[in-house]
């Protein structure tokens, strides 16, 4: 296994991602590893780590003012689910362009906000992409934010939520999202992986979608919520392997 750091540029900001590429003589498939809101980059370097292992690359990333710990200068205050959409594709492009990589086989992993934020990226370009692993995907953050601030003159200019400070923009950008209208046009292998006490993210959500898409399996874990036990943890990652490996 080969890791290397590696700087993405793109809409005049730049990612800092981590590569993990294993030995191999033949093009391999790839996963892009999206973190959780206030999240980072090392937070699936072991799930990276075993995949690269297995015979699968694998991106791991920080996104650009998408947490307190992200180095790449943007503010947080300017960050949106648009502005990590974009963050996700600048790095599947990457991933599709390098000479390691099967650029038919680019699978995106995204736990949380990242999860919602790998469906944004699906759903602009499903040509790219051969398949999703949602890990207690965050799609209620519509919902929940345009219900605190029902109306536009409601939004302050800025946010402190968990420990990190958000932006007017980032609000306004939720405003009409329905993140469920185009999920009946991504007809690659979907799989939502969902603790059934998980206290953010709603179980009937992930049902939905796992009733919209058309190759959808959800995966529900008794007595898990939202950050799964080692045990659970390592069955993810064995589903993913099985997801990207066919």
């Amino acid at each position: 296994m080969t890791i290397t750091h590696v700087l993405i540029p793109h809409h005049g900001r730049s990612v800092h991602a981590t590569l993990y590429l294993p030995e191999a003589t033949a093009p391999v498939p790839a996963v892009l590893m999206s973190h959780g809101y206030n999240g980072c980059g090392t937070d699936f370097d072991h799930g990276a780590r075993y995949l690269a292992e297995n015979g699968v690359a694998a991106l791991c990333y920080t996104f650009c003012g998408g947490s307190t710990r992200d180095i790449s200068g943007f503010p947080t205050t300017e960050m949106t689910l648009f502005t990590e959409r974009e963050d996700a594709l600048a790095l599947t492009d990457y991933l599709r362009g390098h000479g390691a990589v099967d650029a038919s086989r680019v699978y995106l992993f995204g736990a949380s906000m990242g999860g919602m934020v790998s469906v944004l990226a699906a759903q602009e370009r499903p040509e790219d992409i051969a398949g999703l692993a949602l890990l207690f995907p965050a799609l209620c953050i519509p919902d929940n934010w345009n219900e605190r601030f029902p109306r536009v003159e409601d939004i302050p200019e800025t946010v402190d939520f968990w420990g990190m400070l958000l932006g007017r923009g980032f609000f306004l950008a939720l405003r009409e999202m329905d993140v469920f209208a185009r999920m009946p046009e991504f007809t690659k292998p979907v799989i939502i992986l969902q603790g059934d006490e998980d206290p953010v993210v709603r179980m009937a959500d992930s049902q939905r979608a796992a009733s919209l898409y058309p190759q959808a399996e959800l995966v529900v874990y008794p007595g898990e919520g939202h950050g799964f036990s080692a045990r659970a943890d390592a069955d993810v990652f064995r589903r993913l392997l099985a997801l990207v490996k066919g």
